[in-house]
């Protein structure tokens, strides 16, 4: 794959070419040249007015394969990674099987071999994800799962939780904790205030999700390990982490991109497309949000992709499933979020490799081309049509978003989108 990406904004930390507009040409999948102008008999993309960024990571997704490949599989959950600017995706092991030992890491890590996107499945904490016993991490870990979770189920036992970082501390490895208190949250759908009185529906409080963070933070201070909170969706969680950063631990947090532009006054029409876990919250956790991915205290943005048959969210919103599909609307909703470019850039591409301890790429000549170009001003309609998941669960379909990714390109493989 040869291509010369011509006069575009490169928005890399990692890079000397940082906020400068250049060429890159790319050879065979390695970008071999950046300079002011580069000539080369090969393929040009015209990125003139347009901004090139190392690839985005997305640390929370679900792709249904193993086993629930009628939500989505491999190919098409890939596929609209890509189309989203994602060149790595972390798997949440909410599979049927769950991905417990290490033969669904290596199957998924061998299904997934030679995609554009890199595929990195996390391993369950528990086995069959049930909240009981320790599942074989460090089989796991060897195997290639770079982190430990048991997805949307919240771990209930302190006792477990404690087990399991003290374990990962002896491989370095990373616990995320999904913050949800059962016994507090239980079977109700939505966030609890105003809204939820308004509908007539039992809300799930602030508290469900706060008191988690604060257990887990204090298991993560007793037994020195990493710990890493995955959606969190109210002021007082950002509170909470913010507090136990400045007190040294080793926390890190990410937020679901529509917990950045949604208010629980969505709900109003009771389309189950915007029933989501955690629910949507009110005005002022959004504002807190967003302050706290300025100021630092939550590490990365995260799409949360969830896809539903049909049959399992156009029905009563009681009985519909939690979650939307989010891939290809992560960058449109941060750019509706008000945040800057480099904000972004540090949220989707750095951080996330970060946290998982793997090589952030750079735009710089003799590294492998992991990039993403976008147009941050350009409007694009986001159809059925352009649409490359296999499920439709999003509220954005439809609509007109700001923000197109444009071309992504990673492993020797380019996915361009069609212009409007």
């Amino acid at each position: 794959m040869n291509l010369l990406i011509k006069s575009a904004t490169i928005v890399d930390p990692n890079s000397s070419f940082n906020n400068k507009v250049a060429d890159i040409l790319i050879k065979n999948g390695t970008i071999t040249e950046i300079a002011e102008d580069v000539q080369a008999d090969t393929e040009v993309f015209d990125a003139k007015g347009k901004q090139v960024s190392p690839g985005f990571f997305d640390l929370n997704c679900n792709i249904g394969e193993l086993g629930l490949e009628t939500k989505e599989n491999l190919q098409t959950g890939t596929a609209a990674a890509a189309a989203g600017g994602f060149t790595g995706i972390a798997l949440m092991p909410n599979t049927q099987p769950p991905v417990h030992s290490k033969a669904e890491v290596e199957y998924l890590l061998n299904r997934a071999k030679g995609n554009l996107v890199d595929v990195y499945p996390l391993g369950s904490l528990s086995h069959k994800r049930e909240g009981k016993d320790l599942a074989e991490m460090y089989d796991m870990y060897l195997s290639g799962a770079k982190a430990f979770t048991d997805g949307n189920r919240p771990v209930q036992d302190a006792g477990l939780m404690e087990r399991a970082l003290l374990y990962t501390k002896g491989f370095e490895a990373t616990i995320f904790s999904y913050p949800e208190d059962t016994a507090i949250a239980g079977k109700a759908k939505v966030n609890e205030g105003k809204m939820s009185t308004l509908l007539g529906m039992k809300g799930i409080p602030s508290l469900a999700e706060e008191l988690m963070i604060a257990r887990d933070l204090y298991l993560a201070e007793y037994t020195e390990s990493n710990i890493h909170f995955s959606t969190i969706s109210t002021a007082r969680s950002v509170e909470l982490i913010r507090e136990a950063r400045k007190k040294g631990l080793k926390v890190t947090c990410d937020v679901a991109a529509h917990h950045l532009v949604l208010t629980d006054e969505a709900l109003a029409g009771f389309d189950s497309l915007y029933k989501v876990k955690p629910p949507l919250r009110t005005q002022n956790d959004v504002d807190a949000l967003i302050a706290g991915l300025k100021d630092n205290t939550i590490d990365a943005i995260v799409s949360q992709h969830t896809p539903h048959e049909i049959e399992f969210k156009d029905v009563e919103f009681e009985v519909a499933e939690f979650g939307m599909i989010g891939f290809q609307t992560v960058f449109s909703l941060a750019i509706k979020a008000g945040l800057t470019i480099d904000l972004i850039i540090q949220k989707l591409a750095i951080n996330p490799r970060n946290i998982l301890k793997l090589e952030v790429p750079a735009i710089v000549a003799g590294q492998k081309a992991n990039l993403v170009v976008f147009d941050a001003t350009a409007e694009w309609p986001y159809s059925k049509e352009n649409n490359r998941s296999k499920s439709y669960n999003s509220p954005y379909i439809g609509q007109n978003l700001k923000g197109q990714v444009l071309l992504t390109c990673n492993n020797n493989h380019i996915f361009k989108s069609n212009k409007k």
